[in-house]
């Protein structure tokens, strides 16, 4: 499967569209567009590209992660999955945009279908393994494409960094286990791609990574 990656201004937000060139199927993950001029751009693209919106998959549910879902779900009428541990977090989101000083009024996010771990999902003939990652919040996933040589980690682990645990269901230990078990068994030169910044490989956060030493 192909990613194409896509930048937005609420936070610094890593949005990925993976999408399968032989079928046209695309899943959007972790919808960040909180402007007009950001919805055209993925929308535009996958025009541009002839492909079919299948899905919405969401690595955890905080507000950055989420802009996004409203708009697409009204364009293209497609299911939202994500992990039943950050249900809460969908039902409050009005509470975390006046934490972070939001002026957004974005409703509640309404999940289609639970991810467990193990879950396979589908995108043409190619699929994402769900990997557990809580920590960062509980329902934290990866998403992990192995004949792609790539993971989707959201914002459990960044390029020289790991997610903040500071926010309702954080945890820093469990965070912390969870890299460890989940994430830094994968193949050294599997690709990092994280919620916010620069990609990075698996083995360039195990040999240089401060918090996992």
């Amino acid at each position: 499967m192909q990613v194409a990656i896509f930048q937005f201004s609420l936070f610094g937000i890593n949005t990925y569209l993976v999408f399968d060139p032989q079928s046209k199927e695309c899943a959007i993950i972790d919808p960040g567009m909180s402007t007009p001029e950001e919805e055209l751009a993925i929308e535009n693209f996958i025009a541009e590209k002839g492909l079919t919106l299948t899905q919405i998959i969401n690595t955890h549910l905080h507000i950055d992660h989420v802009a996004g879902i409203p708009y697409l779900r009204e364009k293209f009428g497609v299911p939202v999955k994500a992990h039943e541990g950050d249900r809460f977090l969908g039902e409050g989101l009005d509470q975390q945009a006046r934490m972070f000083g939001l002026n957004m009024n974005l409703g509640e996010i309404e999940i289609s279908e639970y991810l467990k771990p193990g879950d396979k999902i589908k995108i043409g003939e190619g699929e994402l393994e769900v990997l557990s990652v809580p920590g960062h919040s509980k329902g934290s996933i990866a998403l992990y494409d192995k004949a792609g040589g790539y993971i989707i980690t959201g914002d459990a682990l960044f390029k020289g960094s790991i997610g903040r645990t500071d926010l309702p269901g954080g945890d820093y230990r469990e965070l912390i286990e969870s890299i460890s078990k989940e994430l830094l068994s994968l193949p050294d030169e599997t690709a990092v791609l994280p919620g916010h910044g620069p990609t990075s490989t698996i083995g360039e956060e195990k040999r240089t990574n401060p918090f996992l030493r």
